[in-house]
């Protein structure tokens, strides 16, 4: 097992510097993820960054929300009365595989609702413990991040090192 302290750096996605200047002819949510990396630096959580991760943010909550009604669908559906223990077994345990699934996703529904409340406070993108930048490939990655990388990785040591 490898220690994060030993572990090579992460290598930050690299600019296509083709790509350097489409996001100013491009409203937010026609931009991709590439054409937001390749964005001047100068740019960052500028108005059109924090209206791609919005837009980003609110289709997730919107995606979530519409699984959460699959769910209940499914679960409704599923409540016929199955003779065999093994089948009625089977069922049960998927049914509570999914009900994790969505409480896991409950959990980040809220996260997802404080990220979009940072971006209108102006908070988006900067770390909770330094201030510093968290920075666009990270934000792509998990749009709800609060903490930079480093202070990510200090935390978790921490954590390991004298539990929760």
């Amino acid at each position: 097992m490898t220690s994060i302290l030993s572990a090579p750096p992460p290598v930050a996605p690299k600019k296509d510097p083709k790509l350097a200047n489409n996001w100013k002819t491009k409203s937010a949510d026609q931009l991709t993820e590439a054409e937001v990396l390749a964005m001047p630096d100068t740019e960052y959580m500028g108005d059109k960054q924090l209206a791609f991760f919005r837009h980003r943010l609110v289709q997730l909550k919107q995606d979530m929300l519409n699984n959460a009604g699959e769910t209940t669908e499914h679960l409704r559906e599923d409540t016929v009365v199955v003779p065999d223990p093994a089948d009625r077994a089977t069922i049960e345990e998927e049914h509570a595989l999914e009900l994790r699934t969505r409480d896991r996703e409950r959990k980040l529904l809220k996260k997802i609702e404080q990220s979009i409340a940072r971006i209108d406070a102006g908070d988006y993108g900067y770390c909770d413990e330094t201030g510093e930048p968290i920075g666009v490939g990270r934000l792509l990655a998990r749009p709800t991040a609060t903490l930079s990388l480093e202070a990510q990785q200090r935390r978790e040591l921490k954590q390991k090192m004298f539990g929760d």
